[in-house]
């Protein structure tokens, strides 16, 4: 069991009205329409996807989060995305990538999958932060960055 499977009855409580800033911001830049697809990495609860109307999906390596999840979701790693290269117009992930086992495969992971824009929430004060800028940097063409405040904002292109 992890961290998150062990405080999945209190997550959307714990963490809730914090994302949904983070969301609120990355929907108002990347322009998500009715016909595109959209997969949220490390979704949790997959309340984020109610805030997007298009195609999507959700995946999470914890099963407890995703059993409270309302939308259509998956119980997988972002280092070994189950999908086809470029099957995604948008790919976000919302202060989730630190957990990574595997940062850098699964930065590469979701570039994979993408195909058009991407939006990821990166913890300013985690250990990796640091690691997490120069691979995002080594990976994407940064459109813009915005400072949330708990939170750096990446908005990303291949």
């Amino acid at each position: 069991m992890t961290y998150y499977d062990e405080i999945s009855e209190s997550y959307d409580d714990l963490h809730k009205a914090e994302q949904l800033r983070k969301i609120a911001i990355i929907k108002s830049e990347l322009g998500v329409r009715k016909e595109d697809s959209l997969l949220d990495v490390g979704t949790g609860t997959g309340f984020s996807l109610e805030h997007f109307d298009c195609n999507k999906i959700g995946i999470d390596p914890s099963k407890k989060l995703l059993e409270k999840a309302r939308h259509n979701v998956l119980q997988d790693k972002a280092e070994d995305l189950p999908f086809k290269d470029d099957s995604f117009d948008f790919v976000i992930s919302v202060t989730a990538i630190h957990n990574f086992d595997d940062i850098e495969k699964g930065i590469k992971e979701m570039k994979r999958v993408g195909r058009k824009d991407f939006a990821f929430s990166i913890l300013k004060k985690s250990k990796g932060f640091d690691l997490i800028e120069k691979i995002i940097k080594k990976e994407f063409t940064i459109k813009k960055t915005v400072d949330e405040g708990i939170d750096m904002i990446f908005f990303l292109e291949k």
